[in-house]
């Protein structure tokens, strides 16, 4: 009789075994969650990304350096304040720089600005028009920070500034007489509340003589802060206007 319940014991024993074995054979989840994924490559793997199926190197968009040295040949140059502004209050980029920034992008241009190496101008509006008369009258040179470009690399340079007292500012006229512009075409831009050019086309051909001068243009400075769309669409026109 015990060796019959020993046998059936034994018996059992060797069916629960057998079990075992065929569950291993199964999905079991990993102890170590935190593992990363392994990836598979399948025909259902996602396509690669651009940089992925590039073989050769990276492609990205040329620097501003780059582009010129393929070709473009075009500068912009340009002054511009910040502040308080006639008809727009308090601006955190200046008119200026809008219309240069327009410009640079839509002609593959290097731009420069031109940053004065003592900021004593004033952040109201009232405050910067008499610091302005100033200069004027003073027919002052304030100085230019930093290094100035080197112009001999550029066929075409755009300049621009906001009307000052019917005028460049002061500190463009400091710019006009610390690089050799002589052989360059110089194209003019300005921003203003009621200005418009204002004259810098023949201002600045009196201040350069050996350069050539082109069609300059005007753009109302709260255009370019509340109306950017119109402005483009004006420096668009006026691109084309000069063959670009």
């Amino acid at each position: 009789m015990k060796r019959s319940i020993a046998f059936i014991l034994s018996g059992l024993l060797l069916l629960g075994l057998c079990a075992c074995v065929g569950t291993s054979s199964g999905t079991i989840e990993p102890l170590n969650t935190d593992a990363p994924e392994q990836t598979i490559n399948t025909p259902d793997a996602a396509e690669p990304s651009a940089a992925e199926q590039t073989d050769g190197p990276d492609v990205t968009e040329p620097s501003a350096t780059e582009q010129t040295e393929n070709g473009s040949g075009v500068l912009v140059v340009y002054f511009s304040r910040t502040g308080e502004q006639y008809g727009v209050g308090v601006i955190d980029k200046g008119n200026t720089a809008v219309v240069a920034g327009m410009i640079a992008e839509k002609t593959g241009a290097d731009i420069f600005e031109i940053l004065p190496e003592t900021d004593y101008y004033p952040y109201t509006y009232n405050e910067l028009t008499d610091i302005a008369k100033k200069e004027q009258s003073e027919n002052a040179r304030p100085a230019i920070r930093g290094e100035l470009p080197d112009l001999s690399q550029y066929d075409t340079i755009f300049i621009g500034a906001p009307v000052w007292w019917g005028d460049w500012p002061m500190i463009m006229y400091t710019f006009f007489e610390s690089v050799d512009l002589s052989g360059k075409k110089l194209v003019p831009f300005s921003t203003h509340e009621g200005s418009g050019l204002s004259g810098f086309d023949k201002k600045l051909a009196s201040a350069v003589p050996g350069a050539e001068v082109l069609t300059g243009m005007a753009f109302r400075g709260g255009d370019c802060q509340n109306n950017k769309s119109k402005v483009e669409s004006s420096v668009s026109d006026w691109l084309n206007g000069l063959g670009y």
